[in-house]
């Protein structure tokens, strides 16, 4: 998730500065690469070129689990032995019930977000990861991470505190309950809160605090407008490019270039420590939390339950050298 990423963060982090920094975020982050200057975006690589290495359509009867061949459900208030709370103070707890986490029967995965009690009441929601944390760019070659989703169709004050994500953390982070983070890297490729029309992508690395990603923020494309995303499927994705010089790291929203970060912005050690090994991947729904603080908080008495983020499709991809 962006610099507030709804994602686990080393133990007693940072939350204190995260509201400061994301306030900076919410009008573009000045570390951003955006393809806004003299560059050319550069346009996804022909699907030709691209090896399916595998992927999910979610075509299983309606209320049915994930694979655990391909998903694990990440459950409770955070990774045992990791920070609490995810990292980012959301209030959540994440299960693997089928009420939160369930096959639509339309080929769709459903994460839904649900409250129980009066007032802001206690939330439950869901949070998948990929079983595989291999996903990685061969030298010389690429790597693409996509999903055909819909983020929930809440807005106003029904979504307040809603904190939908498709992204990705380095395969370090795994064994050791993401007490490395930043600095194995992490790709939000599409992150949105409170029903707001847009989307953030960010990468993380580094240290926790400060650093060459200015973390907790990350370097951050800041908040681009996304018209139409919580009422209809669009396609997400990342492309991490090692067959250019200096390599790239690319954002991508229904194949337009929305975001670009460039190797030589980074000392190469803190690049590759990043990015030069294997990723799994990550879907969930976070209620709260430091990312929508800045926008509004939540949640609150009129949070809607209830509202689905729904994925058609989940992808990886790889083009060598």
């Amino acid at each position: 998730m962006t610099a507030p990423a709804g994602r686990q963060r080393t133990a007693g982090a940072f939350l204190g500065v995260l509201i400061l920094i994301l306030t900076a975020c919410t009008n573009g982050n000045d570390n951003n690469d955006n393809n806004d200057g003299n560059e050319k975006p550069r346009p996804s690589t022909s699907a030709s070129a691209w090896e399916p290495v595998w992927s999910d359509d979610f075509d299983a009867p309606a209320g049915s689990r994930l694979s655990a061949e391909d998903w694990i459900y990440s459950v409770g208030t955070g990774y045992r032995g990791g920070a609490p709370r995810w990292g980012t103070n959301e209030v959540e707890t994440m299960t693997d019930a089928v009420a939160n986490v369930r096959h639509d029967g339309a080929g769709h995965l459903a994460i839904i977000p649900l409250r129980t009690g009066p007032g802001a009441g206690r939330w439950t929601s869901g949070r998948v990861e990929t079983r595989r944390t291999d996903f990685a760019a061969p030298p010389g070659g690429a790597v693409r991470i996509e999903a055909s989703l819909r983020m929930p169709d809440v807005s106003g004050a029904e979504a307040a505190g809603y904190w939908s994500a498709f992204w990705a953390l380095g395969a370090p982070a795994r064994p050791v309950a993401a007490t490395n983070w930043p600095s194995i890297g992490e790709w939000d490729v599409m992150e949105n809160v409170n029903g707001r029309d847009s989307v953030w992508h960010t990468l993380h690395c580094g240290v926790p605090v400060g650093g060459p990603c200015g973390e907790p923020t990350g370097i951050s494309s800041g908040e681009l407008p996304c018209p139409g995303c919580r009422t209809s499927f669009h396609t997400y994705a990342i492309e991490f490019d090692r067959g250019v010089t200096p390599e790239e790291l690319r954002w991508y929203v229904d194949d337009r270039n929305t975001f670009t970060v460039r190797a030589d912005r980074l000392d190469p050690a803190i690049w590759a420590a990043a990015n030069h090994h294997g990723f799994f991947v990550i879907l969930n729904v976070a209620i709260g939390g430091a990312f929508p603080a800045p926008f509004g908080g939540g949640p609150t008495p009129a949070t809607k339950p209830g509202v689905p983020m729904l994925v058609d499709r989940v992808a990886v991809l790889t083009r060598r050298g």
